[in-house]
C-alpha cells in the first residue's frame, strides 16, 4: 500500500494549524514556500480538507485555511479518508471461484482466509490511525522539538 504525498503534507499542515493562534488563517503559498512544497498541489490538499470539514478557508489578503475543528477532534485517518478516500485498499477478486470444481454456492470474497487477513491489517491500521490526533501530534512534536511551533507561527503567521 502506498498513500500519495499529499497525506503528509496535509498532516504537517495541519499540525501548523493547531499551533496558530486561534482567528489565525495560513496562507497556502507561504505554508508550501516553508516546506518547498508545489504550491498547487499543496492547495489541492488543502481544498479536499475543506470539503471534508476538517479545514476552514478564508478568502481575501489575510485568507487562507485554519482548522474547522477542535485539533483534539481531527484524527490522521480522517486525513487520509478525505485525500485518499474511504475504499478499503486490499480488494479481493474471488478468484477462488475460477479454481476447478469450486463450489458455485461459496461467497469466495468472504470466506477467503487472504481477504480476512487483509481486512483484518486494515481494520488495525485505520484504528491506529484513529487513535492519533493532531493535538496529540502537535503536543508531542512541541515536546520533542520545542522550538518548532515558535518557528513555524513566526513564519506563517508574519507579525505575531
Amino acid at each position: 500500500m502506498r498513500m500519495g504525498r499529499g497525506v503528509e503534507w496535509a498532516v504537517h499542515s495541519c499540525v501548523n494549524m493547531a499551533w496558530t493562534p486561534a482567528g489565525e488563517a495560513v496562507n497556502s503559498a507561504r505554508l508550501a514556500e516553508y516546506y518547498k512544497l508545489p504550491g498547487a498541489y499543496l492547495n489541492k490538499q488543502l481544498q479536499a480538507l475543506v470539503r471534508a470539514g476538517i479545514l476552514g478557508s478564508v478568502s481575501g489578503p489575510r485568507g487562507g485555511f485554519h482548522l474547522a475543528r477542535r485539533p483534539e477532534n481531527v484524527t490522521v485517518l480522517d486525513i487520509v479518508l478525505a485525500l485518499e478516500g474511504p475504499d478499503p485498499v486490499f480488494r479481493c477478486d474471488g478468484i477462488l471461484a475460477n479454481v476447478p470444481e469450486a463450489d458455485t454456492e461459496q461467497n469466495f470474497v468472504r470466506s477467503c482466509l487472504i481477504a480476512q487477513t487483509m481486512r483484518q491489517a486494515e481494520l488495525a491500521w485505520r484504528q491506529a490511525l484513529a487513535r492519533q490526533t493532531i493535538a496529540g501530534i502537535a503536543d508531542s512534536m512541541e515536546r520533542r522539538f520545542p522550538e518548532d511551533r515558535e518557528k513555524a507561527v513566526r513564519y506563517l503567521i508574519p507579525g505575531s
